[in-house]
């Protein structure tokens, strides 16, 4: 039988509804995403880290769940937030219902509440910290717990999303190049894509410094995703700066902020982020919008990059010129970067998106010709 739940954001707004899954009081960061399917994804993607999410499609776990389409070894979201939990899950492929693996995973889950309101809310007001019980039914207790939790804004959270042990994985085929991935919290199918494209894989821990990785001779770099606000992630910038003009760098995510800060900008927190599979965003090169997928709060800030030349090119303090290459059409937030005298760039967005789209994956192939450009 399901407990009563209550979820509360730092302002004092409170949904009631009614507990699936673990039992307790959490707290974190509340965001929505407003993807259709891909619910495993999200529950699963080391960038949602300490945040209570929140999804506006009315039906959740309706295909169940499954191991093949976990982003990492565990579920990583603070909390789970749905209209309705799918009480019997239909696929061939499901091994699990959602509301049995969040309760393995010991991740608080609240049904019942009016998603579409809670959505507005949070993008009126912006991302803030909550908290969700099972336990604590007073609001103004509850939010007691919310205001006394972290907040995004300096959280280095790569250190504790990021892998214990480096490891290999190898190219999926022939071997034609190897690359070093900095993990910052880093999904499973990026590295997928990586091997897909020749690469074998050699997976370093977020502290690793400049003389790890060249230890090693990569034809790349990779900058991982990752959750918590990018300036606080002192060691990954220092790294990527160390690299710069030495190997091809390659960042996507998080990892384009960093390699950002590498270029001397600054990043910011955005009102509500981005949390998505629809987001419209324009290859500047030809014109093209990709239809992508998203998953961030922070973002680039263009300004900051050097003195500006033109509209997006800026001169950078030492590193050359840097293009912004993609741009957000819905609010023309920073979605790439291009470096034109380092053989460096990165997108905001996930190519590698699973579920989907597809639109960006061309972005491991780039990758593997600039590494073969660089031989």
């Amino acid at each position: 039988m399901s407990k009563d739940a209550l979820l509360v954001l730092e302002d004092g707004t409170h949904l009631r509804g009614r507990g699936f899954g673990a039992t307790g009081t959490v707290t974190g960061e509340a965001v929505f995403n407003t993807g259709m399917a891909g619910y495993q994804e999200v529950l699963s993607d080391p960038s949602y880290r300490r945040q209570i999410v929140a999804m506006t499609a009315p039906h959740v776990g309706n295909y169940g769940m499954n191991p093949d389409d976990m982003e990492s070894d565990a579920i990583q979201v603070a909390g789970f937030v749905v209209r309705e939990a799918a009480r019997r899950p239909s696929s061939w492929r499901s091994q699990g219902s959602l509301t049995d693996a969040l309760r393995d995973a010991d991740v608080v889950g609240i049904e019942g509440v009016d998603t579409r309101r809670l959505t507005r809310h949070l993008r009126d007001r912006g991302a803030m910290r909550a908290a969700l019980s099972t336990e604590i039914l007073d609001v103004d207790a509850l939010v007691e717990r919310a205001l006394a939790s972290p907040s995004m804004v300096g959280a280095d959270l790569a250190s504790e999303a990021t892998t214990s042990e480096s490891y290999v994985v190898p190219a999926a085929g022939e071997t034609v190049h190897r690359v070093v991935a900095l993990d910052f919290g880093m999904k499973r199918s990026i590295v997928r894509g990586l091997a897909e494209h020749g690469a074998e894989v050699h997976v370093l821990p977020a502290s690793a410094t400049p003389d790890d990785v060249l230890a090693l001779e990569p034809d790349g770099v990779f900058l991982s995703n990752g959750p918590g606000d990018p300036s606080a992630v002192t060691q990954g910038i220092a790294t990527t700066a160390g690299l710069l003009g030495q190997v091809p760098v390659f960042g996507i995510c998080l990892g384009s902020q960093l390699l950002g800060h590498a270029f001397g900008a600054d990043t910011y927190k955005l009102t509500f982020g981005h949390r998505g599979v629809n987001q419209p965003v324009l290859r500047r090169s030809d014109g093209l919008v990709e239809i992508t997928s998203h998953n961030h709060g922070f973002a680039v800030q263009a300004s900051s990059l050097g003195e500006q030349t033109d509209e997006y090119t800026f001169e950078t303090a030492g590193l050359g010129t840097v293009e912004v290459s993609h741009v957000n059409l819905n609010d023309d937030v920073v979605e790439g970067l291009t470096a034109h005298d380092v053989r460096a760039f990165s997108v905001q967005y996930h190519p590698e998106a699973a579920p989907g789209p597809s639109d960006a994956r061309y972005l491991f192939e780039r990758f593997a010709q600039l590494i073969r450009g660089a031989n």
